[in-house]
Order: C-alpha cells, then structure tokens, then sequence
C-alpha cells in the first residue's frame, strides 16, 4: 500500500523530470493544468458546491440600515 509520503515524494519526482525534460515554464503549466483538472472532478463528484464557494467570494449581503425613528419626545 503507498502512503501519503511515497505519494508525495513520487509526484515531486515526476514535476522535477517534466522540468528536466520539458523546461521550467512548461512545468509550471502541467501544474496548472492537472490543478484545474482537479478542482474539475471535484465539482463534478460534489466535493466542493459553487454556491456556497461563491457566497464565501462575495461575502453575504450587507442588511440595509434600518429606517431612522426619532425617540419620543418627554414632556
């Protein structure tokens, strides 16, 4: 069974071959793209939910400020 550390060390080996072989910039865009492939999958399996990420993006509506009551007069 691999564990999480031989994984890791195995994907460190092949980024470092693909810069090797490909050159640094090339590199960089295999990490792009296996990232948006990623985060693709993830959606498609309901791992992340967009609505809720895009409420965290935006932040929730501010409430508008209550109309202004001026206090009771005292006599």
């Amino acid at each position: 069974m691999i564990t999480q550390k031989h994984f890791f060390a195995a994907l460190g080996f092949a980024w470092v071959a693909a810069w090797i072989a490909f050159g640094f910039g090339n590199a960089i865009l295999c990490l792009l793209g296996a990232a948006a492939f990623s985060a693709l999958a993830a959606i498609l399996e309901g791992e992340i939910d967009l609505g809720e990420l895009q409420q965290r993006v935006r932040g929730s509506a501010p409430e508008p400020p209550a109309p202004y009551e001026p206090s009771p007069r005292v006599r």
